[in-house]
């Protein structure tokens, strides 16, 4: 099974700059699996060694691991794919540069994005938001509930609810056919990466209608 085959498995996605190993470990002891680096602070070569920690923790968990926005770096960072925004060049220019068995995810925006991102063979999975207003994003709006209606409703391929998802508002996105979820600050913040973790999987796992501790 390839990269792209195994992306159907995951439900719970790390965004993070640079971490150490424990870090990264525990998250995914946590539920975690899929880890994104995403650190516009770094250099080429500061992020190829950034890079080793992520792939060594993901290889230790059975996990994938995918580098934000640099599909050229791919290969040296011996990553399993690349994710695009929609600012961050063409899909098709990606997959050239990744080749075919690695994995290419896409943001999204709102139902126009989404709708040429499912349809494109290239893509393999789509980020879904921001459902909320986020610092990680300065300026986006919030794309809101609606959209993850929407996605739940109309996209097939492999997608995640993403921004301001937290242990207090998974619930709503689960409610909503969310099955997947992108979270950055509810994980990377936290002062015990394991057990937040943890609680955002099970939260996501648990029965729609489920009451939420």
């Amino acid at each position: 099974m390839d990269a792209r085959e195994r992306i159907a498995a995951v439900h719970l996605y790390l965004v993070c700059d640079r971490r150490p190993r424990a870090f990264l470990e525990a998250a995914l002891r946590g539920g975690v699996d899929m880890i994104q680096l995403r650190d516009k602070s770094l250099d080429d070569d500061a992020l190829v060694s950034a890079a080793r920690e992520f792939r060594a923790a993901a290889d230790a968990a059975g996990a994938l691991f995918i580098l934000n926005d640099r599909p050229d770096l791919v290969a040296a960072c011996a990553a399993d794919g690349v994710h695009l925004g929609q600012d961050d060049g063409s899909v098709q220019a990606a997959r050239a540069s990744i080749g075919p068995g690695r994995i290419l995810g896409r943001s999204t925006h709102a139902p126009a994005q989404a709708a040429v991102a499912a349809a494109d063979p290239d893509v393999d999975y789509l980020a879904v938001g921001p459902v909320h207003a986020t610092p990680t994003k300065p300026g986006r709006p919030a794309a809101g509930l609606a959209y993850v209606d929407w996605a739940a409703a109309n996209v097939s391929k492999p997608w995640f609810a993403i921004g301001g998802i937290d242990a207090e508002t998974v619930g709503a996105v689960s409610a909503r056919g969310a099955t997947r979820i992108v979270v950055v600050r509810a994980i990377a913040a936290a002062a015990d990466p394991e057990s937040a973790s943890r609680v955002l999987r099970e939260r996501l796992e648990a029965p729609v209608g489920t009451a939420q501790p």
